[in-house]
């Protein structure tokens, strides 16, 4: 009895204990899956949904984009609170002809707010693939007219393509080579900007001044103005430029860098024909040529350079030579030497010489130092393989002096001036130049001397 009764009496509490084990750990996790649930979204579970985008309507984009880094769950909400019609009334502003927000304080600018949207939706949709991020943003933004190529009416007068060009640079920053090609594609594929760029480089320069503008507005303000480092500005330009032939490259190239009117700020093409032209004018194309021979772009060579100063020298016809010559001073002087050693290997000596005394005007003009010059002809002549062409080269440029000066004194005897008599002020700006140019050589010459004696 002791021995059955033992057993029967053992056995049942046990199954009795595992009954209420199993009911126990149940209840323990059915209470630990709400704090679960809840961590995902913290105190803003006990919220309905109306009340959590209602707060969201009084946080500044800066700190909802903070938010959206807490976890998965709140980052859902954040992107469905963007599409909301109140969500894209709060974020999607489209004050573009107004620089200052409404109920802002002094200073705080558009520009700010699109640079904020951009890093809230860089966040928002960190964990998805590249192609549906740039879906999902193209869904949200595409209502924005002025974001688009032709979509304002007054694009002079417009900061929306700044705003998208900002917007852009925050959202891309850190992606890699190959996601920013694919932004580029889409980019491209939603500005149809190839088929647009194919209509002005192959038309007559002029005769498209509102695309032209437009085509100018978009690269610079949505693609190229708001990168930091130089890499980044060189990818750009590289993938604006590459697709095309390299005569198209320089017409291109004078579109979105070449000077513009004043007055509606259309390209003008006769301006390095016409006459001498400004250091503003050739500024912004001087700058993407240095950019295009810099280290970091690795897709051009020296010579890919060359080639397009020498196509843009002829855009829409050949510049005057002055003109010529200030680019490559605003170049800098390892492309103003690559240039015209480049002139020099291939036996165009008297070319060369004509650059080497407009080179020399220029830096009269400009008050630019002119033993600058003297060096440059030193460094140039040492790529000549004989003394008997660098002999022959520096006759050239003698006798490009005198001949100059021929013609400038002739034009001012024959009372062939211009309103501003410009050919007066040439000659007197050619004769001092060689007066000022042959005195540092004979400075160099004589401190060389003194050196060896």
């Amino acid at each position: 009895m002791t021995s059955t009764a033992g057993p029967s009496y053992t056995m049942i509490p046990t199954q009795k204990l595992r009954r209420s084990s199993r009911h126990s750990s149940q209840r323990c996790n059915s209470l630990s899956a709400g704090p679960q649930s809840l961590s995902a979204l913290g105190h803003f579970q006990t919220l309905p949904l109306e009340i959590f985008q209602m707060v969201l309507s009084y946080l500044p984009v800066r700190d909802i984009s903070m938010l959206s880094m807490v976890s998965k769950t709140i980052s859902n909400h954040l992107i469905n609170y963007i599409s909301t019609p109140s969500g894209n009334r709060r974020l999607l502003l489209q004050d573009f002809h107004n620089l200052e927000l409404p109920g802002k304080r002094e200073g705080s600018s558009i520009l700010e707010h699109y640079k904020s949207l951009g890093l809230l939706l860089k966040r928002c949709t960190l964990l998805s693939p590249t192609k549906d991020r740039l879906k999902y943003i193209h869904k949200i933004l595409s209502e924005v007219s002025c974001f688009k190529l032709s979509g304002c009416p007054s694009p002079l007068h417009c900061s929306g393509l700044q705003c998208y060009g900002v917007f852009l640079q925050i959202l891309t920053a850190g992606w890699d080579e190959l996601e920013c090609h694919r932004v580029f594609n889409f980019l491209c594929e939603l500005s149809n900007l190839p088929r647009k760029v194919q209509t002005v480089v192959s038309s007559k320069p002029g005769s498209a001044r509102k695309l032209e503008l437009r085509i100018r507005l978009y690269c610079r303000r949505v693609l190229l103005n708001h990168w930091i480092h130089r890499s980044d500005s060189v990818f750009w330009l590289t993938r604006i430029l590459k697709p095309w032939p390299i005569v198209n490259q320089a017409r291109l190239l004078y579109i979105i860098f070449g000077p513009v009117s004043s007055l509606d700020g259309h390209v003008v093409w006769q301006k390095m024909i016409e006459g001498p032209t400004d250091e503003s004018s050739l500024k912004g194309l001087a700058e993407a040529i240095k950019l295009l021979y810099d280290p970091e772009a690795r897709e051009w060579t020296a010579d890919d350079v060359i080639s397009l100063v020498d196509e843009l020298s002829v855009v829409p016809r050949e510049w005057l030579m002055e003109n010529n010559a200030r680019l490559l001073i605003l170049s800098g002087n390892n492309i103003c030497f690559t240039v015209m050693a480049s002139k020099a290997v291939n036996g165009r000596a008297v070319e060369l010489a004509r650059l080497m005394v407009f080179l020399t005007l220029v830096c009269e003009k400009e008050l630019y130092c002119m033993d600058w010059a003297v060096k440059m002809m030193q460094k140039v002549c040492k790529v000549f393989s004989t003394p008997g062409e660098r002999n022959n080269f520096l006759q050239c440029v003698e006798n490009t002096f005198a001949h100059m000066i021929m013609d400038m004194l002739q034009a001012v005897l024959s009372g062939d001036r211009d309103e501003e008599d410009s050919s007066f002020f040439t000659l007197f700006h050619l004769v001092n130049a060689q007066a000022n140019f042959h005195k540092e050589i004979l400075y160099l010459t004589m401190r060389n001397h003194s050196s060896s004696a």
